[in-house]
């Protein structure tokens, strides 16, 4: 055999400079972050301009590993299963956030000042409205990426496409209905530990709806292209574990702060 012949199943990538530039994104927006809290001169440019870094180091880093996966078929079976495991090991990282933010909201609620919760002055949302159309909504987008997803497996590619654009406008409705919801509510982010708790669940739950969105709509652009085969279709397989995740989130949110929150 000769010297450039493959003899493992692995893949070595090539030298990349987006570990790099990564982290000086992240060094960078986080002293623009910091600057800006403090109201320092030139603070804000310096957060915008690392946030602009971040979302450039993301792309062409993805871009790199679709370029890996499609064109240059490197994602081998053994490949894949590390790849799995890792976004396992992220949603889990993801899990122990949303830990956080509901152990914060049952030690209130537990044990809340006064004895009276919801705090004395809050006028809490009506869970059968809006948080009821949007368990609806997210309930029945997990059928729909389900859809897409036996769809590649199956090799039927309409499918894919349908169902993946189906599960981007639920996400896009989901989205605005949160956004109306927050437009009228009846307190804000700083009128007690209710509202803070309140609204860094729901909040941090509808920016992954967001990045969720976003994700599947980037797997709708690349299936539209051709991208995704039965045998290969890791970027899909993420998007969805992520969207369940999402609703499985919500589910959660929806009894505990909206219904027994009540």
């Amino acid at each position: 055999m000769s010297a450039q012949d493959v003899k493992h199943t692995y893949h070595l990538v090539e030298p990349s400079p987006w570990p790099a530039v990564g982290a000086f994104a992240a060094l960078t927006t986080a002293f623009g972050a910091v600057l800006y809290m403090h109201e320092k001169p030139f603070g804000v440019v310096l957060l915008i301009v690392g946030f602009l870094l971040v979302l450039g180091t993301m792309f062409f880093w993805w871009r790199d590993v679709v370029r890996e996966a499609e064109h240059q078929n490197h994602h081998s079976l053994v490949v894949q299963i590390g790849l799995r495991y890792g976004m396992m090991l992220f949603i889990s990282s993801e899990v122990m956030f949303f830990a956080a933010f509901f152990w914060a909201y049952f030690d209130a609620s537990l044990y809340p000042d006064g004895g009276v919760w919801p705090p004395e002055g809050i006028k809490t949302f009506d869970p059968w409205d809006i948080p009821l159309i949007n368990t609806l909504i997210l309930l029945t987008s997990s059928c729909t990426v389900t859809w897409a997803h036996h769809g590649i497996i199956a090799g039927n590619r309409d499918a894919l496409i349908k169902g993946l654009t189906a599960t981007v406008v639920l996400g896009a409705i989901f989205t605005g209905f949160q956004v109306y919801e927050y437009d009228h509510a009846a307190f804000g982010f700083t009128d007690g530990i209710y509202a803070s708790t309140f609204y860094m669940a729901t909040g941090f739950h509808g920016f992954h709806v967001l990045v969720g969105t976003l994700f599947l709509l980037v797997c709708l652009i690349r299936a539209r292209a051709g991208h995704f085969k039965p045998e290969q279709h890791f970027g899909l397989e993420a998007a969805a574990w992520y969207w369940h995740f999402v609703d499985v989130v919500w589910i959660f949110l929806f009894a505990c702060i909206y219904v027994w929150g009540q």
